[in-house]
Order: C-alpha cells, then structure tokens, then sequence
C-alpha cells in the first residue's frame, strides 16, 4: 500500500470549470508531464505525440496558448506516476463485466480514481511501480485496455465530442483509503489466458527483443511516415512468425502514442498480416461505441469521494 502521489495531488486541486490551459500548467507544475491533443478528440497535435510530453512551463504554456481547448494528454507508467485501466464499451464488447470479474477475483483492488469518460467507459487509475516498466496492452476481447509505459490517456477535465454534443472526463470517485499498485500482467493472464510459447527460449527471447525493437521503432516515426512505418513493422512481424494478436498488442501503444487512432491501427495491422500470411486474421476490435446511459451514478460534482476507504464490489456498474 502507498500514499496517493503527485497527480492525484494535483487532480484533487482541480474541478470540471477549470479551463483547459489552466489544468494542464497545474498538471505540469506538479511534476507531471503533459502534451495536448485534439480538440474535443484524442489525437495528439504536438509533433512527436506523447514523446513531446514535458512539465516545462513555457511549453506548457505555449501549446495551449495556441489551441487553448486542447485536450490534456497524460503519458502513463513511470513519466507520470499512475497507470490506467480502460474498460471499454464497443459493439457487443462489455469491459464492466470484465472488469468485475477481475475485481471479484481481488485483482484490480487499490485504485485512486475511477473517471467516467464521455464514451460510457471507465478510467480506473492506479500508482505506477517505482523503477518497474509496464507496457501497455489491449485485451480486446474483455472489453479493456492497459495504459502504462508508452500509452497515454485523456485526463480530466478534458472533453470529447460525441454525436455533435460535449461530454467532460469526470471524477466520478476517489478512494480516501490507501492506494495499491497493479499487477497488469496477472490483470492480462486473468483477462486473457494464453498458452505457453512452444519455441526454444533462446528463440523466444530473440523474438520478444525484435517485436520490443519495432514497436520503439514505430513510435520513432515521423508526421506521414507513422502509418507505412506501422505496416512495414507488422510484415516483419508476420513473415517471422509473429501471432497477429501478439503483433497488434505490442504495435498498438507504440502507434498509438505516435498519432494514429485505434481503428486506423487494427486496420494497418491487418493489412500486414493479410499481404504477408494471407491465412492470418486480425480481430477488429474497434466498432462504434453505442450510446448507453452512464453506468456510474451522476453526483453533479468533481468527486463522489468514498469516504469508507474500501476498494469496489463486484458491483462495478453502481461504483
């Protein structure tokens, strides 16, 4: 257990009046490195994305002088000091109930916030691991993501347009009790078994430095190379006998965190794999959200605070 750290100090300060350029200068003040993104959207516009991230103040200042509605993009895992779990509501892809399962299991217990996003879905943010890396991962089929070290995520009091309407990045809850860092690779084992490799270790340890090369190498790319940067990576991938799911996982947050959106990643990913191993598929996780009424109960306040200090019941949709 630990004590809640510099961003929940700084997001506490905060509510969902502030103006944008306000709660970023105040994020970056406080030691957290933050980049802006699009408008009412997710995409970064600073340059090199979320690698453009830093707390200097005139920087700060001057992204959001030029666009002072940016959205505030947050790089998670150690730059920040907090990791995310997404949970996710796309198509017939439920990630509460995923998400409940994991905390009935005693797996997700510990977080700081829970943060209602515009979408329906949920931010669950948790202490990152001091002088451990934890990459990001998707677990596509459950419903939910991990954002850690190289992803990124939208933070309060960021808004995103929906179907023509504002919606607002809201705290819905803090967790006064003390606060718990993540095992998101159990948290992934749980989501999503998979079998152990049935490959020597010398050549699975090869395997793993070059997909862990490739991602670096992707999210390196520059404006208009990002995407064929993207597919030439994932042909690598495939022709070395890369399972696509595996190849989408590990390219997803590096291309992500270069600029391209979810569906334009599957997309590209599974071009790759077609032209490289016409027999491989790529499930194609990024459908419409549809619209559901929020499952977190509206307070009409930054913070719905907790003040018992006990971690959420199986009862994730009432939370």
């Amino acid at each position: 257990m630990s004590e809640h750290g510099a961003f929940a100090a700084a997001l506490v300060r905060m509510n969902e009046s502030w103006p944008l350029s306000v709660a970023a200068r105040e994020f970056a003040a406080a030691g957290i490195p933050v980049f802006p993104c699009l408008p009412g959207g997710k995409r970064p516009i600073a340059e090199h994305g979320l690698l453009d991230a830093t707390t200097d103040p005139g920087q700060v200042e001057a992204w959001w002088r030029q666009t002072p509605t940016a959205n505030i993009g947050l790089p998670t895992g150690a730059a920040s000091g907090v990791v995310v779990v997404d949970v996710d509501v796309h198509g017939p892809v439920d990630g509460y109930e995923a998400f409940a399962r994991a905390d009935s299991a005693g797996i997700v217990d510990g977080w700081e916030f829970l943060v209602r996003s515009p979408s329906g879905g949920m931010h669950a943010y948790f202490p990152a691991i001091p002088e451990a890396e934890q990459r990001s991962w998707q677990a596509a089929r459950a419903g939910i993501d991990f954002r850690g070290d190289g992803g990124y995520i939208i933070a309060p009091p960021s808004r995103q347009f929906i179907n023509g309407s504002t919606s607002r990045y809201l705290v819905h809850r803090i967790n006064t009790g003390p606060a718990a860092s993540l095992d998101a690779d159990r948290l992934r084992d749980f989501l999503d078994p998979r079998p152990a490799p049935r490959r020597p270790a010398s050549q699975g340890v090869a395997r793993e430095a070059d997909v862990a090369r490739l991602a670096g190498w992707v999210a390196a790319r520059g404006e208009g190379e990002r995407n064929r940067g993207l597919f030439w990576a994932a042909c690598r991938l495939a022709e070395n006998g890369i399972p696509a799911s595996d190849a989408l996982d590990a390219l997803s947050a590096a291309a992500s965190g270069a600029g391209l959106g979810e569906r334009e990643i599957t997309a590209t990913v599974r071009s790759a794999y077609r032209t490289a191993q016409p027999q491989a598929r790529v499930r194609d996780s990024s459908s419409s959200p549809v619209q559901h009424s929020s499952p977190l109960a509206a307070d009409g306040g930054w913070f719905s605070r907790d003040t018992s200090g006990t971690r959420p019941s199986s009862r994730v949709r009432e939370m």
